[in-house]
């Protein structure tokens, strides 16, 4: 049986604190590794803890430069903290690297249940902001996928095929939802993902959507 998933805290200590005791108390699904109170001190501290996801509060920190810089350097996923109601800031933080935005203004249990998407692999992402962080990553790295298109789709098995059509239906449906309407697990759906990423250089769900629209491949058969 897998343990609690691995959590680091880059956040003010009085933020750290609450986060640190909401955690705890959530059925020891969670481990508090490592609290840090700023994104250079995290990246220095990261090969030692080693975290599944880190939990960034941007409010602590000066833009989103030390967002981009902390996720150059490691492969776990970051759910962004922030009091902004700034669309354009929670956009920039989805667009250097965070795989979700939570509003401070939220309850607790939005955390937990962000948390539990990001760490299984989804974007946590309002249903308004999907459009124009989709649009604002078909811009930016058109370049690199029109060169790959051709081989990379070729690349995709029926069944993922399949997958990307499924998504592309569906930009915010929950994976869980996905995997119901293509009759397979979410275990299985996942698997999918993580070969689909590969072959189509992109790192996740808002990447793939950006890349199917940009494309126009909606219907990949």
């Amino acid at each position: 049986m897998a343990g609690p998933t691995r959590v680091m805290l880059v956040a003010l200590p009085l933020m750290s604190w609450g986060l640190e005791r909401l955690l705890e108390g959530d059925h020891g699904r969670w481990s508090v590794v490592g609290v840090v109170d700023s994104a250079a001190e995290g990246v220095l501290r990261l090969e030692q803890i080693e975290p599944d996801v880190v939990v960034f509060d941007l409010d602590g920190e000066e833009g989103t430069e030390s967002l981009a810089h902390l996720q150059a350097q490691t492969s776990a996923k970051i759910l962004v903290l922030t009091s902004s109601r700034d669309s354009a800031l929670q956009d920039s933080a989805v667009l250097v690297g965070a795989r979700g935005v939570v509003g401070k203004y939220e309850a607790p249990v939005v955390l937990l249940r962000a948390l539990e998407k990001v760490t299984a692999g989804e974007m946590w992402i309002e249903r308004s902001a999907t459009s124009r962080i989709f649009m604002e990553l078909s811009l930016h790295q058109d370049g690199r996928w029109r060169s790959s298109r051709r081989a990379s789709v070729s690349a995709l098995t029926p069944k993922e095929r399949l997958t990307v059509e499924a998504l592309a239906s569906d930009a915010a449906a929950p994976g869980k939802v996905v995997a119901q309407r293509l009759n397979i697990s979410e275990h299985t759906l996942r698997n999918h993902l993580t070969s689909i990423y590969r072959k189509l250089s992109v790192s996740n769900r808002a990447e793939l959507h950006a890349y199917v629209n940009r494309h126009g491949l909606e219907r990949l058969g």
